[in-house]
């Protein structure tokens, strides 16, 4: 068998496990809407298929210019990318001219990745005390909000004085999207104040099309036409492209998901505190950190083998130790469906 997968998602692995093949996972180790992909993304992909014979516009107009209008920005402070992935490695080019850089931890696994890519230095400091991130001059930050995997929301007030001191600070706002609007804490409005200052933003995870690979970066135009001179030419496919500028002009979609998801995530957390030796964390993305008193890797094989259901493990998020599980917000069948099989496995222990 191959090794345990470190990011979410690998239904190659779990059907492996599981006995059975990828589809008959119901995966709630990845943080994926399951709502979408919405129709106005199908629609568009379908529309671009006649394209597929021609290169992408290597400049992706209409996709910088829908996103830049969301965000109340001219598209040069826009920068598509094939998925946050590939922009979070021209954010660790950057970050390797700090002296050093502040990394909140625990922290998603590809932080690392991107940072020991460039021979980075790190200053680690804990999610939970956030007053220790406080870099010197010559040093950046780099953190995600809401955090994965507490789902801990940050005030954005708190980071205007690390902006003013800080070399670079990078903002990942991947699950961002999950709340409304008026609930956000984003740092997008300060972007043309701060040149100092990286957004990075995905359009996967809310809209369900982690197939795609599509997210986007936020800076300073200087910044961004370096990072098109990096990378190769065409790093968004048309179909991405196409899909990426209709789901941001799809409010009907953008409103089912905000009434979706507050009404599972309640109805999920209480459900999984109902359950002796498991409790649940309240986070303001569409997943739950929750603490188990089995190691999690244990609990997901038990899960997999016996229900074909996968949760995520937290044994890449090394600081949190063994006893934690993250499992993403489904719908209720699906949520119900977990409950009862963490009911029978908790049961079955005391």
């Amino acid at each position: 068998m191959t090794q345990p997968p470190t990011h979410g998602g690998n239904l190659t692995w779990a059907a492996s496990l599981a006995g059975c093949k990828p589809e008959e996972i119901l995966d709630f180790s990845a943080n994926i809407n399951p709502l979408g992909p919405p129709a106005s993304a199908l629609a568009a992909i379908d529309g671009a298929l006649k394209h597929l014979r021609n290169y992408p516009d290597p400049q992706y107009r209409p996709l910088r210019e829908a996103i830049a209008q969301v965000h109340h920005l001219d598209p040069a402070w826009v920068l598509p990318g094939n998925g946050a992935a590939e922009l979070l490695t021209w954010t660790a080019l950057e970050l390797s001219q700090c002296d050093r850089v502040l990394l909140p931890l625990p922290a998603f696994s590809d932080y690392g990745r991107a940072l020991r890519t460039f021979d980075v230095a790190i200053r680690p400091v804990s999610a939970w005390n956030q007053p220790l991130w406080h870099p010197r001059p010559g040093e950046g930050l780099l953190f995600n909000n809401p955090h994965n995997p507490t789902g801990q929301l940050w005030p954005r007030w708190r980071f205007r004085a690390i902006l003013e001191t800080a070399k670079l600070v990078v903002a990942d706002e991947a699950f961002m999207d999950f709340l409304r609007p008026e609930s956000q804490e984003s740092l997008i409005d300060w972007v043309e104040e701060f040149p100092n200052l990286i957004i990075l933003r995905s359009l996967t995870k809310f809209y369900s099309l982690p197939g795609l690979r599509l997210g986007y970066a936020i800076s300073h135009p200087d910044r961004l036409q370096r990072w098109q001179e990096w990378r190769d030419p065409w790093s968004v496919n048309s179909l991405a492209a196409a899909a990426g500028a209709a789901v941001l002009q799809d409010t009907a979609f953008q409103d089912r998901t905000y009434t979706w998801l507050e009404t599972s995530k309640q109805q999920l957390w209480e459900a999984i505190n109902a359950i002796p030796g498991l409790s649940a964390d309240w986070g303001a993305a569409n997943f739950l950190l929750v603490r188990t008193q089995m190691p999690g890797d244990q609990l997901q094989r038990l899960l997999l083998r016996e229900q074909r259901i996968f949760v995520r493990d937290c044994l890449s998020f090394q600081e949190l130790g063994d006893r934690f599980v993250r499992v993403a917000v489904k719908r209720p069948p699906e949520n119900r469906r977990l409950v009862s099989a963490l009911e029978v496995i908790f049961g079955n222990t005391e």
